[in-house]
């Protein structure tokens, strides 16, 4: 009967915490050299870099180019604010003269209303000149709250939400409003008249040709 030798350790008590060391740090050294990039890998990540850079320098000028334009043209918007009033009064007292008082001016008059006159054209071509411009709507055109304040609605002839007249008219500097017209809304006409230049269907409404005798 043959007996196992004591100096002889058996298969399944071998020491295998070397190997494992050993694979451990093999797997350690690939991971290592796999996480090196190749040279495509380099110049791909370099020339997104760039093109990185170079948008944001594009978009930097951008904005440089688009606050310098802003500068420019709305510098004067204060003092154009300011001037508004100057406008608005030469407008008033041109508004106060009627029609038969303008008719039977003596010469002093005429010539006191020809100076305010030509002194308002003057001040509107000026602001004009530096981007401001008049906003004075018509009766009938639709409201737009980007130009116009409503200021109350009231029964007209003008179709509904459209505007029955203006109170004091707006500006705008480039594409700013600078202030809003102040106009009236229509809330439509009154029961029994047609909106204005609506022409209608019925039979009270007689058009040349259509054997009503419009020669009176």
């Amino acid at each position: 009967m043959s007996e196992t030798p004591e100096h002889e350790t058996p298969a399944d008590d071998v020491d295998t915490s070397k190997a494992e060391t050993d694979t451990e740090a093999s797997d350690a050294d690939a991971e290592e050299v796999s996480a090196d990039p190749t040279p495509e890998e380099q110049l791909a990540k370099t020339k997104d870099q760039l093109l990185r850079a170079l948008a944001e320098a594009e978009n930097t000028r951008k904005r440089a180019a688009r606050d310098v334009k802003d500068a420019r043209e709305y510098a004067i918007a204060g003092f154009a604010r300011d001037m508004l009033d100057v406008a608005d009064n030469f407008a008033r007292a041109l508004a106060a003269v009627d029609e038969d008082a303008r008719k039977n001016a003596g010469p002093a008059l005429a010539s006191l209303l020809e100076g305010v006159e030509m002194t308002e054209k003057r001040l509107l071509s000026s602001l004009e000149r530096h981007g401001v411009k008049k906003v004075d709507p018509e009766p009938g055109e639709p409201l737009d709250p980007n130009r116009h304040q409503a200021a109350a609605q009231v029964p007209a002839e003008q179709p509904k939400n459209t505007i029955a007249y203006v109170m004091q008219p707006g500006y705008v500097i480039g594409e700013r409003t600078l202030r809003a017209a102040m106009v009236v809304v229509s809330s439509g006409p009154t029961e029994g008249t047609a909106p204005k230049g609506d022409s209608g269907s019925g039979e009270g409404d007689a058009k040349p040709g259509d054997g009503v005798d419009v020669s009176a």
